[in-house]
């Protein structure tokens, strides 16, 4: 294949193709580039079979990306049998095929968060009364960082005095047997019992090193200890590994990614061949400057510096604002007399903050001044109460097994089994030892239970079982549709809005869910409801689903987003916002050495988003439940070289000369590396 548009870096790490090599791959350096050039060169050059690549990211869209350029290079002919997934999908297909090792069926159901979060709650009052007033949340949250680190329930040991540890610790082991009671496991669990699976059978651990013999991970830097754990055990048999990343953009630590992963890898895997790309594709020299010379502050780093080949560009703008409505009024400026001065679309442009709740006087300004704009985070489609509720009746009719989510339709929408009768139902259950479903099917034998009740349950059960069998045969999209007009979904919706917008609003959700259910089966050959749900089951929790996030950033519109958002993106002009002591850093993070690396590898992958124009902006004042309060620029700003800034008061347009202009400007500059002294 053609390799004459690679760097020298580049090739080196695309030719290494034996052995263990880190790629440490600087922001903007054409990363994705080479990890495709060299999946098509193991392919093309080498001939080695595409069932012998496995290339592992974090996301579904730079998977998905990432195997339309693979194709691009060597045709979907050659790759076809290539594993290009994220850590959850390849989990899931590695369980698919053996889960039946740990006692599960292979039908497993995968619960997401909402359903995590109603079988943790009945856990805990099932155990005692008193612990219902314990967060579900925090425990949930307890019990996932613990599988993230590979601690089973028997290891699990709470800190002294720790009370939601005790808790969490209590209802960790009751959480598992539940899960697997109802043959369900959670996203944690897809990676912890592959592990398991991995270590304790030495048979399927085999079969996967032999199958896999060249391994790529992109985004190395986020990876946690489950992980780490999994592609080591992967990577023994040959040894081929090759982990992509950037520890200066490690900004996921609050959800137990491990820095260490990528600081320690080539005490890891001895021999590791280490290649650094630092040429950058994406920013002007000035902003590369400012970026190089924020993050050597940290200690915990492998040293690099990006620069690049394409000359200095401009200074970066500092503005230091008088309160945070002059902030957001002296940015929708910029972005409203920069857009036609340079001739730019909105969509070019976009406002980073550290917390959500900075957006809100930028949204207000943005709508007063009437520029379109678009914010990025907000509800996942999927996680929205009228979509769960379908998807929850697709789950059943695949695993009847699955009460949380059965007890989620049982009278949803309403079908007169009550709360007092769904008690009766789950304490005769109990009781009894049987699945809920196979108590509904013998409703008149629960004591209590009215005719009308077991009529409903009866009712309920020929439904079911009627559009099981018409899920196998049918069109998916077409059944789903005629469940929902069987149970009369809109009008339920209709009768349960506070208002008729609102219903418009879910109706319109419930209908998306028919469009996807519709888009799947356009896509795969063999479609089923269990594929479908799978995919549903492994849309990205901590990213908007694609149609919701890609298409806001194809509109003409300003972006807005959190720094933790912004990581992958770039535009050609990015306003830094809130560029202050517990703004960023954030306040959590001042006085730990730790966090404060963490806050300053933010500032940096914000600053390195921008293409061609960074503006940074703090306030002297901001206010706090309506009292302004004074602030204190950021420390970060002290680290920039002077020489790359160019300060701007943001009240210089009342100056009357341009020479009256630079002298204000020059004093809220020596006015902010004052308070930073």
């Amino acid at each position: 294949m053609d390799l004459s548009a690679l760097n020298d870096q580049q090739l080196a790490a695309v030719r290494h193709t034996e052995g263990p090599l880190l790629l440490l791959a600087g922001a903007g350096s054409g990363k994705t580039r080479v990890i495709t050039s060299r999946i098509g060169y193991l392919l093309e050059d080498l001939g080695i079979p595409a069932q012998a690549i496995l290339s592992v990211t974090f996301t579904n869209k730079a998977a998905r990306e990432m195997r339309e350029r693979v194709e691009g290079i060597v045709g979907r002919k050659q790759a076809k049998g290539m594993i290009i997934s994220t850590f959850h999908a390849l989990c899931v297909r590695i369980l698919k095929e053996d889960i039946e090792q740990l006692g599960y069926k292979k039908n497993f159901s995968i619960y997401g968060g909402a359903d995590q979060l109603r079988l943790i709650r009945d856990l805990l009052q099932e155990v005692n009364t008193d612990l219902r007033k314990y967060d579900a949340d925090r425990v949930l949250w307890l019990i996932s960082d613990a599988k993230n680190r590979l601690i089973p329930p028997g290891d699990f040991q709470p800190h002294h005095g720790d009370d939601y540890g005790r808790v969490a610790g209590i209802i960790y082991a009751r959480y598992q047997r539940a899960l697997k009671a109802f043959n369900a496991v959670d996203f944690d669990d897809l990676i912890m019992l592959t592990v398991r699976l991995l270590q304790d059978y030495p048979a399927v651990l085999e079969k996967y090193q032999q199958r896999f013999r060249y391994l790529m991970v992109d985004e190395y830097q986020d990876t946690n200890a489950a992980q780490y754990r999994l592609l080591r055990l992967l990577a023994a048999g040959h040894r081929n590994l090759c982990v992509v990343g950037d520890d200066d953009q490690s900004i996921y630590g609050w959800r137990g990614a491990d820095l260490g992963n990528i600081l320690d890898f080539e005490k890891d895997f001895p021999g590791t061949m280490v290649i650094r790309l630092e040429q950058n594709y994406r920013s002007t020299g000035n902003i590369l400057t400012a970026a190089n010379a924020v993050i050597r502050n940290n200690l915990k780093r492998k040293i690099k510096a990006l620069w690049t080949a394409d000359g200095p560009g401009e200074q970066i703008d500092y503005l230091l604002c008088d309160d945070d409505e002059d902030e957001a009024r002296a940015v929708v400026e910029r972005i409203m007399t920069d857009k036609f001065k340079d001739r730019l679309s909105y969509r070019d442009f976009s406002i980073l903050f550290r917390t959500n709740v900075q957006s809100r006087a930028f949204e207000e300004q943005l709508r007063y001044q009437n520029v379109p704009y678009v914010l990025i985070g907000g509800q996942q489609f999927f996680d929205r109460k009228e979509v769960k509720d379908v998807m929850a009746y697709f789950r059943v009719l695949l695993n009847p097994r699955d009460e949380v989510n059965l007890l989620r339709i049982l009278n949803t929408p309403k079908r007169g089994i009550g709360d007092t009768s769904a008690d009766r139902l789950i304490r005769f259950s109990a009781a009894q030892d049987m699945p809920l479903w196979q108590v509904l099917q013998q409703a008149e034998t629960v004591e209590g239970l009215g005719e009308k009740v077991v009529e409903a349950a009866h009712g309920f059960v020929h439904l079911m079982e009627s559009y099981r069998r018409r899920f196998r045969v049918g069109q998916l999209s077409d059944t789903g549709r005629e469940l929902l007009e069987e149970l009369r979904f809109e009008d339920d919706l209709l009768r349960t809005a506070q208002d008729p917008d609102r219903a418009r609003r879910r109706m319109a959700n419930v209908a998306e869910v028919i469009n996807a259910m519709a888009s799947y089966e356009q896509r795969e050959s063999q479609p089923t409801l269990e594929g479908f749900l799978e995919k549903v089951s492994l849309l990205d929790r901590d990213e908007p689903p694609r149609q919701d996030k890609d298409a806001k950033l194809q509109r003409d519109a300003v972006v807005l987003m959190s720094l933790h958002a912004s990581k992958g993106l770039e535009f050609p002009c990015v306003f830094l916002v809130g560029m202050e002591e517990d703004l960023l850093p954030h306040k959590k993070s001042v006085g730990a050495t730790v966090d404060i690396e963490e806050e300053r590898r933010l500032c940096y992958v914000g600053i390195t988003r921008a293409q061609k124009k960074l503006t940074l902006l703090g306030t002297s004042r901001r206010k706090k439940f309506g009292v302004m309060q004074p602030r204190s620029p950021s420390r970060f700003l002290e680290e920039i070289p002077t020489e790359v800034l160019r300060a701007t008061a943001s009240d210089a347009p009342t100056a009357t000369t341009e020479e009256e202009k630079d002298r204000l400007a020059k004093s809220a500059f020596d006015d902010m590396k004052a308070l930073l002294r």
